[in-house]
């Protein structure tokens, strides 16, 4: 009980401290709609050339399922977390963590939510016009079932995309900046995670390569839930799938953070 005031207070802290941000939270989701026009005039060219159907797509899907993407994108990802993280480490502010009874990946994932509550807020003005705009391509699921699983995908997409982050920040501890590290990184999960197109309509073998590596459970698996483009059996074992990578992020996070503090100790951070 007393670790949950904890965290609820670390969280409030948080969201208080991120309102300052809320303008920018604001521009970055209207900016975010550029390559949201651009991404459906290139698909719409490629349907216009190549035909009625692209990957089991028609045209009303494919603008579907970007619509879904940017909302996905804007309840799960990540907000200059790392950066945040790194700077923690490298001025030395883990000091806190080291004679006091706070969990600093708890902390982190504290103010990771309180962020994306705030984030998510802010935005919902302009994705929601977005949705409207589009209202003709939406088709809601028909199955009660995908609520509720999509739910459960959605909470463990933003754990992967969260405590990848957070490891990613604990090179900080190793390397004075992590900007390049993040630049690779995100250029994988920018191609692979299914921003930029459905993984479903690759061929089938690379298909089976993408959909072992965590990138696509951060992004393309709970759209496909939502749009049920995935079920029965699939559905099941894609869910198992991510669950294994939510597991292996966090013990690879948490070991990362032992690491780090030996080493930052040791160093007589």
């Amino acid at each position: 009980m007393l670790a949950a005031i904890k965290y609820w207070n670390v969280f409030t802290t948080g969201l208080q401290n991120t309102f300052v941000y809320r303008w920018n939270f604001l521009l970055r989701s209207l900016f975010a709609l550029v390559p949201l026009a651009g991404t459906i005039f290139i698909w719409k060219a490629l349907f216009e050339s190549r035909g009625a159907d692209i990957g089991g797509y028609d045209f009303a899907q494919i603008v579907y399922y970007f619509l879904i993407v940017l909302l996905v994108d804007n309840l799960v990802t990540p907000t200059d977390d790392e950066w945040q993280i790194a700077t923690e480490i490298r001025e030395g502010q883990i000091n806190n963590f080291l004679s006091k009874p706070v969990n600093h990946l708890g902390y982190r994932v504290s103010i990771f939510l309180s962020s994306r509550l705030l984030y998510t807020a802010v935005t919902l003005v302009p994705i929601g016009a977005v949705f409207f705009y589009f209202r003709g391509f939406i088709t809601l699921p028909q199955d009660w079932i995908t609520w509720p699983v999509f739910f459960v995908s959605l909470v463990m997409a933003a754990a992967i995309q969260f405590l990848i982050a957070y490891a990613l920040a604990m090179m900080a501890f190793w390397i004075l900046e992590i900007s390049t590290l993040v630049f690779i990184l995100y250029s994988f999960e920018y191609y692979l995670s299914g921003r930029l197109f459905p993984i479903d309509v690759m061929p089938d073998w690379l298909q089976g390569v993408l959909k072992i590596l965590p990138f696509a459970y951060e992004l393309y698996f709970p759209v496909a839930v939502f749009t049920e483009r995935i079920r029965g059996s699939d559905l099941w074992i894609g869910l198992a799938i991510q669950a294994t990578w939510v597991v292996i992020c966090f013990v690879v996070a948490r070991a990362m953070w032992k690491a780090g503090l030996k080493r930052y100790e040791s160093v007589g951070g």
